[in-house]
C-alpha cells in the first residue's frame, strides 16, 4: 500500500513518524499546522507541543511565520511528551532542532503505541551543520518532508538559515532581522 497523508484519516496505517524541515522562512510550521487541524478535522485526537524556550510568538501555542495557529503544550525535554493524554492519536512537535537528544527515541515510542507523531524542524543551523535531533528524527521516519524558501538574494530554492547578526551562540532566537534563506552558492558567498 502507498504512504500517504490521506491514509491516515482512513485508519489505514498504525503509528508513524514524519518529519518536516527545511531552512528558516521555509514553511514547515504552516505545513505542520497544515496536517494537525486536517487531524483534528477527521476527528482525531491531538496534542501538540513545543520547547518552552520558544516564547517568539506566544507561549502556549505553535504560530507560522503567516500568525495561522494552534494550540500547543510547552515542555521543557522531550521526555514531557510521554506525559500526554491515553487516548491521543496524532502528535505535534515544533521546533525540533531545540530538543534534547532523546526526542527520537520519544518520537519511536509513540509510533510503537501507534500514535501518528508529526515533528517540524530546522535540519541545519545557521553555519550550515546538522541541527539537533532532527538528522536522527529524518532518520527514523516513515516520511520526510523538505520544504524550501526563496533565496532572498537571487530568488533560487533557499535551504539554508543564514545568520544576519554577529555571535557564535547556536541557537538565537531570531526572525527576519536576524535570519534570512539563502540558497547554496548565496549562502557560502556570505556577502
Amino acid at each position: 500500500m502507498l504512504f500517504s497523508e490521506q491514509n491516515y484519516s482512513r485508519g489505514e496505517f498504525g503509528g508513524s513518524i514524519e518529519v518536516i524541515c527545511g531552512s528558516m522562512f521555509s514553511g514547515k510550521t504552516e505545513e505542520l499546522i497544515r496536517r494537525l487541524k486536517r487531524a483534528e478535522i477527521a476527528r482525531l485526537r491531538v496534542e501538540i507541543f513545543k520547547p518552552a524556550t520558544d516564547t517568539r510568538y506566544d507561549e502556549n501555542a505553535v504560530v507560522s511565520h503567516n500568525y495561522n495557529s494552534i494550540t500547543a503544550i510547552p515542555v521543557s525535554n522531550s521526555a514531557e511528551i510521554l506525559l500526554l493524554k491515553a487516548d491521543t492519536q496524532v502528535v505535534g512537535i515544533d521546533e525540533a532542532q531545540f530538543f534534547d537528544d532523546g526526542l527520537a527515541d520519544v518520537c519511536n515510542t509513540l509510533a510503537n503505541k501507534g500514535i501518528r507523531v508529526i515533528i517540524a524542524g530546522l535540519d541545519m543551523d545557521f553555519t550550515g551543520k546538522p541541527f539537533g535531533p532532527v538528522p536522527a528524527l529524518m532518520a527514523i521516519a516513515e516520511m520526510v518532508t523538505k520544504v524550501h524558501a526563496i533565496c532572498v538574494r537571487c530568488g533560487g530554492p533557499a535551504m539554508y538559515s543564514y545568520r544576519r547578526v554577529a555571535g557564535d551562540a547556536r541557537i538565537m532566537l531570531g526572525e527576519k532581522e536576524s535570519y534570512e534563506p539563502r540558497c547554496r552558492i548565496c549562502f557560502h558567498a556570505k556577502d
